[in-house]
């Protein structure tokens, strides 16, 4: 179904707005996977929080003009499907995660920070901790020394009941 003016307007300003928002920009070839499966990616896409959408490359195109994107437009040819997120890992590391499953889904390109990247950048991005695991991370290195000292108060405590006794 061919689109009208209005219509491809619209594609591209809602494009635009999620473009503003994301930090990484993940380009996938998908050719050949069922529908079964893209459904499945789409469901783990939006878990995440990444904007998953198969769009017209020249619609795509101009939605990342004059961004800090634009140098990913060369690689917008063929059948490709788009991640944004606005968690820098979060769409490399879902596309990254369903290509490893799939193998006919091929990760074609990225951008993070104004930088293209390849395929080894994106799956190097992939491997990074999320924003929420690195919190947890750093949540139970400030914890261990006051559940240490706490424990050290208790075992003391014990021993003068001990000692009392």
């Amino acid at each position: 179904m061919a689109l009208n003016l209005q219509d491809k307007q619209a594609i591209v300003a809602e494009v635009s707005a999620e473009v503003a928002k994301a930090q990484s920009i993940v380009v996938a070839e998908y050719r050949g996977i069922t529908v079964g499966d893209l459904t499945t990616l789409r469901k783990n896409a939006r878990a995440k929080g990444v904007y998953l959408r198969v769009l017209k490359n020249t619609l795509a195109r101009r939605a990342v003009e004059g961004t800090p994107f634009a140098g990913l437009a060369e690689q917008m040819t063929g059948p490709l499907i788009y991640g944004f997120s606005a968690d820098p890992v979060a769409a490399p590391k879902v596309l990254s995660d369903f290509a490893k499953g799939n193998d006919k889904l091929v990760l074609r390109a990225g951008s993070f920070d104004g930088k293209l990247l390849d395929k080894a950048g994106v799956q190097a991005l992939a491997n990074i901790p999320s924003r929420e695991e690195l919190l947890a991370r750093l949540l139970g290195v400030m914890q261990a020394p006051v559940s240490g000292f706490a424990r050290l108060l208790a075992a003391l405590a014990e021993k003068k009941q001990a000692e009392t006794a």
